[in-house]
């Protein structure tokens, strides 16, 4: 059986799929996605074309609905990033914010 995470520490906070249109910034490049599932320690997104930045970059994502959270690649994988929120930051309190006054289950419309 092949496992889904590809080797992979994964998740344990209940993720929520969503559809939010973001930006994530890496130095001075960026890129346009839309976060695909949300969870009070990271996010998954999905981008629409390369990135360059490795697992252990630091970035951050900036999006309407809840500013902007820094947090660090923890897994590439064909267009798709997986982010864990950096501790010290206000991402839970954001997030939490997030879910409270404006997330509606979205299901998803493709699936890789």
């Amino acid at each position: 059986m092949v496992s889904k995470t590809l080797g992979m520490k994964t998740r344990t906070a209940a993720r929520k799929t969503t559809r939010i249109l973001s930006t994530v910034r890496y130095v001075n490049l960026s890129a346009k996605g839309r976060v695909v599932n949300l969870s009070a320690t990271g996010m998954a997104l999905d981008l629409n074309g390369p990135f360059p930045a490795a697992a252990g970059s630091s970035v951050q994502i900036e999006c309407e609905q809840f500013g902007i959270l820094e947090g660090t690649i923890k897994w590439c994988h064909s267009g798709r990033l997986g982010i864990e929120f950096k501790p010290n930051s206000n991402a839970a309190a954001q997030v939490s914010s997030y879910f409270r006054f404006f997330h509606q289950e979205s299901r998803p419309v493709l699936r890789r």
